[in-house]
């Protein structure tokens, strides 16, 4: 097995005691980390290594998680522009995404895959909106050629436009599951993906949460972002979203929440009651004007809180590090608190809280055992330097063309910013010819 040192970064290793050895170093053997450490590199570890990186200037974390995204509208950037969360929907992305074609997709995802990457990203849950197995092989394909890890939470909806039969639904969420779960050396998986609770019914949402708690994956579902939302739920069942999941046993460890913008107290505690994970996307929740999701109370309830761009027509981009900044700032804005959230809460959200939608306890930290997903930061630069707390630096100051390195299973996707695996100025010439095609069929 191959053997890599990292020496004299910043290592921030995310544990339970929030250790950072600066300057520190660390070694990967094969897939896994085999020692991490304070100070200079041991002679047995530099012995050891096949290979060096000089992490000088350098923060060194655990693989940034992009917790939800929706990969295709990477060809929809800037089409949702200053439109509410229902007009974004109708007028941009259902007649886009009815238009597209599973290799459009595949194009949309290796773009957006890429990109995350180049945000130091190395492991992303799409919510895969599209069905036909055509639509979910192409992302997936995707993720299989770029080497992230890679979670797709087939999205489904039984009610209302684009509805599919119950049988249907779950014929395919076997699928996917036998034929995807566990490839790629064990970094692809597959969960439930509800899209959100007016467009599900309560048999269907019962039925396929059984199907997942039976195969121990997680069901991943949109909750409360926009008040509109409420408001439909409230009308068809008289409760709110949380109130309706815990009526159906939904909640849980396994249950991921992601926006949970319009959330009150008593659908909070349900929240903490149940173990349910909270995804944050405060980018698209700002530019769609859903609101101001209340991260700091919903933390003080002991909740754990992933951190997610959304998808790029709501976003415009998959920079998680640009996210983090938007993340902690909302969250002193909108409390009116400066101390509401610190770094190290923001960077627990895109490293622990995030593996943990991942379904994964090997990702997260930086110790012996887990396995080498690692990203490298470069902090020596003018809009940067000088550093006084790497983790500072990171949420505040530190944005995607930073990112100098990025290692998924031991494995050097993005190397000193240039990615291993692809032509990356072929890829962007195709996808540009491939969405300008796309938009002119959709008549955007």
């Amino acid at each position: 097995m191959s053997a890599i040192l990292i020496e004299n970064g910043a290592i921030l290793t995310m544990n339970r005691a929030l250790e950072v050895y600066w300057p520190g170093w660390l070694l990967m053997v094969g897939d896994s980390i085999a020692a991490v450490g304070a100070g200079d590199a041991p002679a047995d570890a530099r012995a050891r290594a096949d290979r060096v990186i000089d992490a000088m200037h350098m923060a060194v974390t655990p693989g940034l998680v992009n917790a939800h995204t929706h990969l295709a509208q990477t060809f929809m950037r800037g089409f949702g522009d200053d439109k509410s969360l229902l007009q974004w929907l109708r007028q941009v992305m259902w007649p886009i995404q009815a238009t597209m074609s599973p290799e459009e997709l595949r194009l949309a995802s290796l773009l957006g895959l890429v990109e995350n990457l180049k945000a130091g990203v190395t492991a992303v849950t799409q919510h895969h909106k599209m069905p036909g197995p055509a639509f979910a092989d192409a992302a997936l394909s995707a993720a299989e050629e770029v080497g992230l890890r890679f979670q797709l939470a087939r999205s489904w909806v039984d009610m209302g436009a684009s509805a599919e039969e119950p049988d249907a639904i779950i014929a395919e969420l076997d699928r996917l599951h036998r034929r995807w779960h566990g490839a790629n050396d064990g970094r692809i998986a597959i969960a439930n993906g509800p899209m959100a609770p007016w467009r599900c019914s309560d048999e269907t949402m019962q039925r396929s949460v059984a199907w997942a708690r039976g195969r121990g994956v997680p069901t991943h579902i949109h909750i409360a972002e926009a008040q509109d939302e409420i408001d439909l739920m409230l009308k068809r069942t008289g409760m709110r979203h949380i109130e309706w999941l815990a009526s159906l046993d939904a909640l849980g460890p396994d249950v991921q929440l992601v926006h949970c913008v319009h959330v009150n107290e008593t659908e909070i505690d349900l929240i903490a009651a149940s173990g349910s994970t909270v995804v944050h996307c405060p980018t698209s929740n700002m530019y769609l004007a859903s609101g101001i999701a209340p991260i700091p109370t919903i933390l003080q309830h002991e909740i754990a809180v992933a951190l997610g761009t959304d998808g790029s027509a709501s976003h415009n981009s998959q920079d998680v590090l640009e996210t983090m900044k938007t993340a902690i700032l909302l969250a002193k804005v909108g409390s009116g608190d400066p101390t509401a959230l610190a770094p190290n809460d923001i960077l627990r959200m895109a490293t622990v809280a995030g593996a943990g939608v991942m379904n994964r306890t090997d990702v997260g930290q930086l110790a012996p055992g887990f396995k080498a997903d690692i990203t490298l930061v470069d902090l020596n630069k003018p809009h940067i330097m000088p550093v006084h707390h790497p983790a500072s630096a990171l949420v505040y100051n530190c944005n995607g063309p930073d990112v100098h390195t990025v290692i998924v299973d031991g494995r050097v996707l993005l190397d000193a910013g240039q990615v291993t695996m692809l032509d990356e100025e072929a890829l962007l010439d195709e996808c540009r010819k491939a969405a300008r095609a796309l938009w002119r069929r959709a008549g955007v």
